[in-house]
Order: structure tokens, then C-alpha cells, then sequence
């Protein structure tokens, strides 16, 4: 054989003997896997971001954990889903076109968009259509501040309307019944109303009629708006359509500040908003809370901000019935001690107590009339009982009994109904009374009539009426909306208000009140303010002794005994045009 030739073993290996093979490439990473949502939960993807959320959630609430706000204006989610408005469609993974939000749950591995070209322009196309018939009332309209037409206006839509057919008139100024009037030509047929009045309170005396472009919400024929709840379709409306005749031109929406506040216009102290600008309460709105009131209040508890600006007592006053003439602070003081010296220890000398109080003015009260006053019994007083239905209304009308059973068990004080009052005071076995709240369940005037034998009575009330007339010395208290404090409501829940703005003229809290009397009685208490007072005295009461006075907040959490009340804000600004010094405030007009 040949010899062959010598070839280096690596460059024989070397020698191309073909087309060459790609080398095989490696495989991708796989896609990170969500974690595993817990039972009842799924993973979605909302704007790229993942989210584990309670499957069934519609879109609205799912992109709200996320801070994600999808627009809308016919969704409630205390109401039935309508999905009539079409300003809430969004992009899904899971269908071919936009879904509305406020009706599409979540599924697992949805992907959803809230910001796309297609989806903001779906947005600006809505806010066109709901424009092309709406009046440009801003300026004078209510709702000018609160209205979702104006903020999507600027958010979404932002530019002039294109050339078009001159508006749909429609009626401007219906008076639905005695506390809601009506401009149909601002609706935008979100149909909140309807849905409230038929699903809420069972009273459906709204409508939709018409067909079409010429569609318009009014009252079915024959009948008013009068129910007791009718207000609440003022606070759902997302435009200028549904009005309070008791608000309508009262004050513009963006001058006015919020204090976090319960009602006390009954016992179940509905969680509210006070909305106040300069020293003056122009009206309540319901604060969220599952708990107590949902999100809703009547309209009898709406109207009781009246109370706090009518017949205000604002100066200490000396003197019976057509004698009384205005004193100093100090010196109306002295005279109450002094007059209910000689009294002290004795049967002679009741003290009666009205449910209007806050509970930190009761222990200070309670204080007072068990140490410095020796008396053994608190009369009960408080406004007289009225009506009650099954959704919130309660007949007691008075917001803290509660409260004022728990603060006089506490300090050993017998509770004794008013009418025990009246019956001592006929048989003249009073000469002394000492009154923390002039409210009484009977004409006020009877009542002054009653205790007219008394030779001392002594008072503070918040107003001048009741008791307050016939007082030989009125100092004069505030209301809760002028310093903080706590309820407790029928079901025991104890619930805080916060202080909206300053005391009017002289008047002073009633606990204050009750601290400067016992001073002038030689006792040398010294509280700065109702947190004071319940720091000192909250464990003569075992429900309150393990109750921090800042769990009481707005996001308290509920423990065992005394429920703390969580509630929502509805994150509304607080207004800007605030007046920071004290002015003499005059109360809103009555309504003609």
C-alpha cells in the first residue's frame, strides 16, 4: 500500500468534511410563574402590575387596591350593577372588545388595561356623548367641586365640543318633594336614583321615561318624593341633577371642610361627614361604615346640623325668665357654686342629665355631682322619643343613653326617668337642681312651669331652650361639633367625633363647664381638653378600660365589649379658603 501522508492528528480533525452544523442554542428561562393565590383568590394583571384579589371582584374594585381609578358614574357598589354609563370599559386579555369594569369579575391569569390608546379613547367618546346635552351651569350649580363630569371632563376629554344642534331642553327646576329638587337637563341617566329608592329604603318613586335621546328621571305620576332617605340620592349623584332644597345655594362645595362627626339625631349614630366653612355647619353627609349605617343616613339626621347653629346660648346669663341680664365667665361661676353651696349632701338637690352628651362630658358631669355635688341619683332628660322605621331610624333621639347608663353604673349614680323629676318637683321636695343639658321629653314650656317652685336651678345648655329659660344661672356649653368626643349608640359601640372649629362666643364643653364649677366648690381638678378627661376617669368603666382614645379613629378596629367603629373616608379635600381666626358666625338662612 501507499504510504500516507503524515497529517497532524488535530488538523485532520480540524479539515471541513461538509456544511458545518449550527451549534444548538440554549433554552430561554421560563417566564416567572405567579405565586400561588390562597383559596378563593386569583392572580390578575392590571396595567402590568400583579395582583392577588378575592375572585369575583369586578375590575372597578380590583384596580382600587392598586390605586388604579377606573372612571365611572353609573357603579355603586352598594347598589345593583347597571353598566349603563359605558365610561368604565377597559381592554381584557379574555375578549376580543372592551368590557365594562363595574360588571366583569376577576379570573385567574386575567390581563387587564386601563390606559391604552383604545381605552382612552373610549373614555373621551363617552365624556363627549354625556356633554352634548349637559347645560355648562358650573357656575352656579351645586354640585360645581363634587361633579364627576367636570373632573373626567379634565382628565379624559379636555377640549371643545364639537359643532353640534342646539341642546335638548328639558325641565330645569322640579321640586320632587319637600327636600329634593330636580334639573333634568344635567342627568346623565346613571339611574343611582332608581336603583337606591326601589333597593334601599323600598320606595320606588323614580323612574326612567322616555325613549331614547328624550329619556329624563322623574317622579312616577301621582306621587312625591317623601321619603325619609330621599337625601342619600343627592350624595349618590355623580352631577348637578338631584339637590337638597335645604343646601341649594348655600355654599360652594370647594369652600367647605370635612370633620370626621356622628349623627345625633338618634341612637344608632350614623358615621358622618360635617361639611362647615367659616365657624358655621352648612350640612351632613353619611361617612362608610358596614357596621352602623352602611352608606347611607335619613333625612331627619341630615337636618340636625340646624341644631347647631340655631338658639345658640353664647353668654353666661344671671337672672331668671325676663330678668336675666349677661355676667362675666368668672363671675357666673361663682354664683353657681355659690347658690348650690348650702344644698350640698342633701335630697334637696337633684341633677339632671341629658343623653346629648358626649360620654367625656358625662364622666366629668358624673364626677361632679357624685364628689362635689354628694348626690346619690342622676335624672335622666333628653329629647322625647319619636319615630322609627326598619333601615335606620330609631325612636330614641338621642345619641349617648348608652353612654350615660354606662358612665352613671360606673360612678354608683341611680338612674331615675325624667318623670320622677317632675313628680318631686310637684310635691316640693326639690329646692336645688343642677342641669347638664336642657333637653326634656315634654313641652319645654310645661316643664318650666314644673320646676318654676325650685328656688336654685343652675344650667348648661348648648341652647336657649328647654330648661335653659328658667335657670337662675345659664352657662353656656357647646355642641359636639366644637370639640371632640365619643358616643356610644343602642348596640354599645362607642364611636369619636372630631372637633370641626372653635367654640361660638363664651361657650365651653360641657365637661369644661362641669370642671370650672367643682373648682369653685374647692376640688382642684385641671383638664386641658375631653382626651384629658378620658384618660383620668375611662377606668371607672370596665368597657372602656382597655380603650386607647386613638383607636377610636377613623380606622379603629372593633374589639370585644365596646365596638370601635371602623369607617372610610371619601378622600375629598379638606377646603382651602378656610378663615384660620375665630369670626362671629351667623347661621345659615332659613329656607323659604
Amino acid at each position: 500500500m501507499p504510504d500516507q501522508p503524515n497529517v497532524p492528528p488535530s488538523s485532520a480533525a480540524s479539515a471541513p468534511s461538509g456544511p458545518v452544523a449550527p451549534k444548538p442554542e440554549s433554552p430561554a428561562p421560563a417566564a416567572p410563574q405567579p405565586p400561588k393565590a390562597p383559596a378563593g383568590f386569583v392572580n390578575v394583571e392590571i396595567d402590568g402590575r400583579p395582583l392577588q384579589v378575592k375572585a369575583g371582584t369586578n375590575l372597578i374594585e380590583a384596580a382600587n387596591q392598586l390605586d388604579i381609578r377606573i372612571p365611572f358614574y353609573c357603579y355603586h357598589k352598594k347598589l345593583t350593577i347597571a353598566a349603563n354609563c359605558r365610561m368604565c370599559l377597559v381592554k381584557v386579555s379574555n375578549a376580543p372588545k372592551l368590557v365594562p369594569g363595574c360588571q366583569t369579575p376577576v379570573t385567574e391569569g386575567l390581563k387587564v388595561t386601563t390606559n391604552s390608546p383604545e381605552v382612552m379613547d373610549s373614555h373621551r367618546a363617552v365624556e363627549e356623548l354625556l356633554l352634548y346635552n349637559h347645560p355648562v351651569d358650573c357656575a352656579i350649580c351645586d354640585q360645581a367641586g363634587e361633579c364627576k363630569l367636570q373632573d373626567y371632563y379634565m382628565q379624559y376629554d379636555h377640549r371643545p365640543q364639537r359643532p353640534a344642534q342646539p341642546k335638548l331642553l328639558r325641565h330645569k327646576r322640579k321640586e320632587l318633594g319637600p327636600t329634593i329638587v330636580l334639573d333634568q337637563e344635567r342627568c346623565v341617566l346613571c339611574t343611582r336614583c332608581v336603583r337606591f329608592m326601589k333597593e334601599i329604603p323600598g320606595e320606588p318613586q323614580l323612574g326612567v321615561f322616555g325613549r331614547g335621546n328624550h329619556e329624563y328621571i322623574d317622579i312616577f305620576p301621582g306621587q312625591e318624593l317623601t321619603s325619609r332617605y330621599a337625601g342619600n340620592t343627592v350624595d349618590i349623584c355623580p352631577v348637578g341633577a338631584l339637590l337638597s332644597r335645604d343646601f341649594r345655594f348655600k355654599a360652594r362645595a370647594f369652600y367647605l371642610s370635612q370633620a370626621v362627626s356622628v349623627c345625633a339625631g338618634c341612637s344608632r349614630g350614623c358615621n358622618t361627614f360635617l361639611d362647615h366653612y367659616d365657624q358655621v355647619s352648612y350640612r351632613y353627609r353619611p361617612r362608610e361604615n358596614d357596621a352602623v349605617n352602611s352608606a347611607w343616613m335619613c333625612d331627619d339626621g341630615r337636618l340636625t346640623y340646624h341644631r347647631l347653629v340655631e338658639k345658640r346660648a353664647l353668654a353666661p346669663m344671671l337672672g331668671r325668665v325676663g330678668a336675666g341680664k349677661p355676667a362675666a365667665f368668672a363671675e357666673a361661676v361663682a354664683t353657681a357654686a355659690k347658690r348650690l353651696e348650702p344644698f350640698r349632701g342633701k335630697a334637696e338637690l337633684a341633677v339632671l342629665v341629658s343623653p346629648q352628651l358626649s360620654v367625656e362630658d358625662l364622666l366629668a358631669v358624673a364626677q361632679l355631682a357624685k364628689e362635689a355635688l354628694g348626690a346619690s341619683a342622676l335624672y335622666e332628660g333628653g329629647l322625647a322619643d319619636g319615630v322609627e322605621d326598619a333601615l335606620l331610624l330609631r325612636a330614641d333621639k338621642n345619641p349617648n343613653r348608652q353612654g350615660l347608663r354606662l358612665v352613671a353604673k360606673a360612678f354608683g349614680l341611680e338612674l331615675r326617668p325624667f318623670q320622677e323629676l317632675v313628680d318631686a318637683a310637684e310635691a316640693g321636695k326639690l329646692k336645688a337642681l343642677y342641669v347638664a343639658g336642657a333637653e326634656v321629653p315634654i313641652d319645654e314650656h310645661m316643664a318650666a312651669a314644673v320646676l318654676e317652685p325650685i328656688e336654685v336651678i343652675v344650667t348648661q345648655a348648648v341652647h336657649l331652650d328647654g330648661l335653659a329659660g328658667g335657670s337662675d344661672v345659664l352657662l353656656p356649653a357647646s355642641p359636639h361639633a366644637e370639640d371632640d368626643g365619643s358616643f356610644v349608640n343602642f348596640e354599645g359601640r362607642l364611636q369619636r367625633f372630631e372637633r370641626a372649629y372653635a367654640p361660638w362666643g363664651e361657650s365651653r364643653p360641657h365637661w369644661a363647664l362641669a370642671t370650672e364649677l367643682a373648682r369653685a366648690l374647692g376640688f382642684t381638678w385641671r383638664r386641658a381638653s375631653a382626651r384629658a378627661v378620658w384618660d383620668e376617669l375611662r377606668d371607672r368603666i370596665p368597657e372602656f378600660a382597655q380603650v386607647d382614645w386613638s383607636d377610636l379613629g377613623p380606622n379603629a378596629i372593633r374589639r370585644p365589649g365596646i365596638g370601635l367603629a371602623p369607617a372610610a373616608a371619601d378622600a375629598r379635600p379638606p377646603g382651602y379658603r378656610e378663615r384660620p381666626v375665630q369670626l362671629k358666625a351667623r347661621p345659615p338662612e332659613p329656607i323659604q
